[in-house]
C-alpha cells in the first residue's frame, strides 16, 4: 500500500529538521569561563593604576622678553620668515600686519597670534606658523669664579636650578672649589645664599639646589690650595682635599725625585701672627695656603 504524497513530505522535513538541529544546537555552545579567567577578568580593572599626569613645563621660564631675537617661519611661504628683535614695547615686527604684542608669551603662543592675524586679515589661507628663539636676553643669570666658561647663560625649563647652569658653564674648574655663593633678587630684595654642593650630593638631598631666577649671579670661590716645591718631580699648586696629608700633596706633585729626601720637609704656614716655618713629615696634615718643602738628600 502507498503512503500519501503529504505524509511522506512530513517524514523527510522531520529527518532534515533533527539533522539540522543538531549542528545548530552545537555551533551555540558556549565554553564557560574558569574561576582563574574570572578572577583576572574581574581584578584587571580595579588594579589599573591611572598613568601620571606629566608635570607642566615653567611657561614663565618659556616666555619672550624685551631684547629676545625670535626667528618667524611660515609653512609654504619663504618670503614671509622674519628674524626680529622683541622691542622695549614688547613688540615685533612682521609683514602685513605689522606690531604684534609678544612680551609674556610662548613661542607656540606667539605662533598661533600671528597665525590669526594672517588668518584673519585674509592674507594667508590656513597658515601654519611657527616661532624658535634665536637668542635669550631678557631671561640670564651670570656664572662667575672658576668655572670652566664664565659667561651669561639663559634659562629656559631644563636649565632653572644651579647644577643645570654651572654644568652649562662647563662645571667647576680644576681650580674651584665646592662652595659656591649666589646672589638672589627676590622682590626687590637681594640675598645671599652658600651651598655646598659636595655636601648636598654626598647627603643626596637636592633642596639646596635652588631654582634661579633672571638676574641671579653665581660665583663659585677658589679652592683652597698647597704649594710644592724643591726635589719634587712637579713643583706646583694642587687643590686641598679634605684630610689631606704631605704625603698626598707630594704625591700630586709627581712624588720625590731621586736626590730628594723624606726626612727634614719643612712647611711655611700662615697664622694670625704672620708665616711660620714648620717641621712636618709624611703624615702631617696639610692646611689652606701651606708651602711644603722638599729638600734634597746629603748623601
Amino acid at each position: 500500500m502507498k503512503k500519501p504524497l503529504s505524509t511522506s513530505i512530513a517524514i523527510l522535513l522531520a529527518v532534515s529538521g533533527t539533522a539540522i538541529a543538531a549542528p545548530t544546537v552545537a555551533s551555540l555552545t558556549v565554553t564557560q569561563p574558569t574561576a582563574a579567567a574570572a578572577t583576572v577578568a574581574a581584578a584587571s580593572p580595579s588594579t589599573l593604576t591611572p598613568a601620571a599626569e606629566p608635570q607642566q613645563a615653567d611657561l614663565r621660564l618659556e616666555a619672550l622678553g624685551m631684547g629676545d631675537m625670535v626667528r618667524v617661519s611660515v609653512f609654504r611661504n619663504p618670503e614671509l620668515t622674519t628674524e626680529a628683535r622683541v622691542t622695549e614695547q614688547g613688540t615685533i615686527t612682521f609683514p602685513m600686519i605689522g606690531d604684534v604684542p609678544v612680551t609674556g608669551l610662548t613661542p607656540q603662543q606667539v605662533g598661533n597670534r600671528i597665525a590669526d592675524r594672517l588668518r584673519s586679515g585674509k592674507f594667508v589661507v590656513n597658515p601654519e606658523v611657527t616661532v624658535s628663539m634665536m637668542q635669550v636676553n631678557s631671561r640670564q643669570v651670570s656664572v662667575l669664579g672658576n668655572v670652566v666658561k664664565p659667561g651669561r647663560y639663559p634659562l629656559d625649563s631644563t636649565t632653572a636650578h644651579l647644577t643645570d647652569v654651572i654644568a652649562l658653564a662647563g662645571g667647576v674648574g680644576p681650580t674651584g672649589s665646592d662652595e659656591v655663593t649666589i646672589i638672589t633678587n627676590r622682590g626687590g630684595k637681594q640675598e645671599k645664599v652658600n651651598v655646598d654642593m659636595a655636601e648636598m650630593f654626598r647627603r643626596g638631598d637636592l633642596t639646596h639646589n635652588i631654582a634661579l631666577e633672571p638676574g641671579d649671579t653665581i660665583y663659585v670661590h677658589k679652592a683652597p690650595m698647597v704649594y710644592v716645591y724643591g726635589e719634587v718631580q712637579k713643583g706646583g699648586a694642587y687643590r686641598i682635599e679634605p684630610n689631606m696629608t704631605v704625603m698626598q700633596a707630594i704625591a700630586m706633585g709627581g712624588g720625590i725625585t731621586p736626590r730628594g729626601t723624606e726626612r727634614g720637609i719643612k712647611i711655611n704656614r700662615r697664622d694670625g701672627s704672620g708665616v711660620k716655618r714648620i717641621d712636618g713629615n709624611l703624615t702631617t696634615t696639610v692646611q689652606a695656603d701651606d708651602v711644603i718643602y722638599v729638600r734634597e738628600s746629603l748623601f
